[in-house]
């Protein structure tokens, strides 16, 4: 995803596509659009400042979230400008907003969240650098382009400006002839033509000026993060409880409530009716069977045994005997994970065996498994169609949840016609010898 991405926003780096002249004017232009933003970024700055002081008597509560609106849009337009001109991507690093309560405490609630969030300050810090260390930058260009310009006419101009009284130097060389209004001029090209070889780079300095005060600081990317894996954890977490109280109502429950019923009917039948008994209780003992194998079935879909009492390289190898592909499970594992990252990793490798089979139209799968570097790595490769993307199934968007609530990752290379490799990757250590053999 890397190469693609540098593939995509290469030519942006050095400010588009075209001759280098051609890129030089363009990035005057934006110098100018840029410059066109200070005038609102410094009233910005002072109307945010009053508003925020205003809190104390009340109606900076109604105006804070008002301007918090418009300098949000304001520094979205420079994210959005960084990221097409330059190439510099830069993500939105509020915090997600909770759900106010109606009336005047959400309103104060709605402040709290603004006012809490450091990337709120770190906009407003940059209302404040931006007319200032952004525009010198942002214009520089179209000023040596200019200064470079006026030295190109010193051989038409010098004398008007001499017999007013002016300023006659220009750089380092005072003009009081034809001959040095003419070195002046000569002067003039290589400050045009460095202006416009500058323009690109300087208009990408500006684009990095505000990624250091707008993109998300890791802090905040790790709090986001936890956040949002914290809510996948709870979220998968609900809905497996849901499944298995499904599962335990809708099957072995409902079995074992219906052989005590045939217990109590065989029981009034033992005097009367042996024959009926008898085969009442066979019924009885079948359906116990099954009961036990749906429980099991059960267990085994919260945790395998053989996962529990041989160990993750065994339990994949299970599972590739019981998938309906030819399954290769190659393994070089010198210890045991943690029993959740190595359950984590299980069911992950489940589900792409399952959508290498019901999916893919896959004939074939490979499973590797290693440790390498503190982290536990498996890569799933099948023979099938490919075309799989996290965007259109909950399956894979299942499996980078699941990964994502350890730090993990998961990659999917599937071009369309195949074939498909999935690479996953779970932070952990070893703590215990393997318990099979690879």
């Amino acid at each position: 995803m890397s190469v693609m991405s540098d593939e995509r926003t290469g030519g942006r780096q050095a400010g588009g596509s075209g001759p280098w002249p051609v890129r030089g004017v363009r990035a005057m232009g934006r110098g100018l659009a840029l410059a066109a933003l200070a005038p609102w970024e410094v009233l910005l700055f002072c109307l945010m400042v009053t508003a925020i002081s205003l809190l104390g008597v009340g109606i900076g509560v109604f105006l804070v979230p008002a301007l918090a609106v418009a300098l949000r849009g304001t520094t979205a337009i420079t994210r959005r400008l960084a990221g097409q001109w330059s190439g510099v991507e830069i993500e939105d690093p509020y915090r997600p907003q909770p759900a106010p309560e109606p009336g005047f405490k959400g309103l104060m609630q709605r402040n709290q969240w603004i006012l809490t969030d450091p990337a709120t300050w770190r906009d407003l810090a940059w209302t404040l650098v931006s007319p200032v260390v952004g525009l010198a930058i942002a214009v520089l260009p179209l000023a040596l382009v200019g200064w470079g310009v006026f030295g190109l006419i010193m051989p038409l101009v010098w004398e008007d400006i001499a017999d007013g009284g002016g300023n006659n130097w220009y750089a380092m060389i005072k003009v009081t002839s034809d001959g040095s209004a003419l070195m002046a001029a000569a002067l003039g090209v290589p400050i045009i033509l460095g202006g416009l070889a500058a323009g690109p780079h300087l208009i990408r300095l500006h684009a990095l000026l505000a990624k250091s005060l707008l993109a998300p600081t890791e802090m905040s990317r790790q709090v986001r993060h936890l956040t949002e894996t914290r809510t996948d954890a709870v979220n998968t977490s609900a809905a497996e409880l849901r499944r298995i109280e499904r599962d335990l109502h809708d099957g072995a429950q409902a079995r074992l409530v219906a052989m005590g019923m045939n217990l109590g009917v065989a029981e009034r039948l033992l005097a009367k009716d042996p024959e009926a008994a008898r085969a009442i209780l066979a019924d009885t003992r079948q359906a116990s069977a099954t009961a036990l194998n749906e429980l099991r079935d059960l267990v085994r879909g919260i945790h395998p045994p053989v996962l529990a009492d041989r160990g993750l390289a065994d339990a994949v190898r299970a599972l590739g005997m019981d998938s309906p592909l030819e399954v290769e499970v190659n393994a070089e594992l010198p210890g045991r994970p943690e029993a959740p990252v190595e359950s984590a990793m299980y069911f992950a490798i489940s589900e792409a065996l399952t959508n290498a089979a019901k999916h893919g139209e896959a004939q074939r799968v490979t499973v590797e498994l290693w440790y390498e570097t503190g982290r536990l790595r498996a890569q799933v490769s099948d023979d099938g169609v490919g075309g799989a993307d996290p965007s259109r199934g909950t399956g894979l968007r299942g499996m980078e949840r699941r990964l994502a609530t350890f730090d993990g990752v998961l990659a999917v290379t599937s071009p369309t016609g195949g074939p498909t490799t999935l690479t996953m990757e779970l932070p952990c250590v070893l703590s215990s010898p393997k318990t099979s053999s690879s």
